[in-house]
């Protein structure tokens, strides 16, 4: 099941996306309108969604509504750095023997076919494909071996950073939550589609450029290693979103160095998800709000 958040005529709400259409859920009043009660409710939810996609419900084409966000206010947005092998050989820096997890604050989440405003402080905007997972419940001290069973589904994610901001602070956290620069999506497509979630490439261009290439096989702690490891600290909560790293060709990399510009595209493809597109443009000045 591929589970998107989208707006038609000014009304926002979940539907689930089957080939070129997406079943509107509007009418349906035993159904969450948002993806965290969705995932909150849990398989009775999804039971109904599936029978409304079995019976024929309502539909709309996907070119006639905005795909949003599929998680519009996540509790957190946490990711990993240093997870790919010829990452870490391009860094120069070692491999970590505990998982380097950030923050993404909230705040920086854009939809999948948004733009990504080039920061008015920094040219040195770069991109990161990443696959992300989902959170489908509240947990603690989920064991590596259970990890699956809290995994709600897969989608993609682009972990853009601005790097000088980035460098100047410890956490990351700065360099990595400017707002628009935290794109996911298209949708959410449910585990159970995902036969191995450990087995999937990822693709990554600027305008028609091949920069990334790369298979989650390749990641040093997989996602159930994450999910046991942050889960021992914190509790996890229903749409909680986790970004699982990049692998190399990333432009800070690059020789000459291969930020992106206003007016390039970032495509992101991840096999048996889809695509995440997103032009870059100046930040406009409308982002200034005092």
């Amino acid at each position: 099941m591929k589970l998107a958040t989208f707006t038609h005529e000014g009304h926002t709400r979940i539907g689930a996306v089957v080939d070129d259409e997406i079943i509107d859920t509007s009418d349906i009043a035993s159904l969450p309108s948002d993806m965290i009660s969705f995932f909150s409710e849990g398989v009775s939810a999804k039971e109904k969604l599936q029978t409304l996609i079995d019976t024929g419900a309502h539909r709309l084409l996907l070119k006639d509504v905005q795909l949003e966000a599929p998680i519009l206010n996540p509790q957190k947005y946490l990711a990993i750095g240093l997870n790919y092998g010829k990452h870490i050989v391009e860094t120069g820096m070692d491999k970590p023997e505990f998982p380097t997890f950030f923050n993404k604050q909230t705040s920086c989440i854009n939809r999948p076919f948004g733009e990504i405003h080039l920061p008015k402080v920094s040219e040195k905007l770069d991109y990161e494909g990443e696959l992300a997972f989902v959170i489908s419940k509240q947990c603690r001290h989920v064991p590596k071996e259970k990890a699956h069973e809290v995994i709600a589904g897969f989608t993609i994610a682009n972990d853009v950073s601005v790097r000088d901001w980035q460098f100047r602070s410890q956490t990351m956290t700065l360099g990595k939550s400017f707002d628009t620069h935290g794109p996911i999506g298209p949708w959410i497509v449910t585990s159970d589609e995902i036969e191995d979630p450990h087995n999937l490439n990822i693709n990554v261009w600027i305008d028609d450029e091949s920069r990334q290439s790369m298979n989650t096989s390749e990641m040093i702690f997989n996602c159930y290693d994450m999910v046991e490891t942050l889960s021992t600290a914190f509790t996890l909560m229903p749409g909680d979103i986790i970004s699982t790293g990049t692998g190399a060709g990333v432009g800070v990399k690059m020789k000459p160095r291969g930020y992106m510009r206003a007016g390039q595209v970032c495509r992101i493809e991840i096999e048996n998800i889809g695509v995440l597109e997103n032009t870059v443009i100046n930040e406009p000045d409308s982002t200034v709000l005092y």
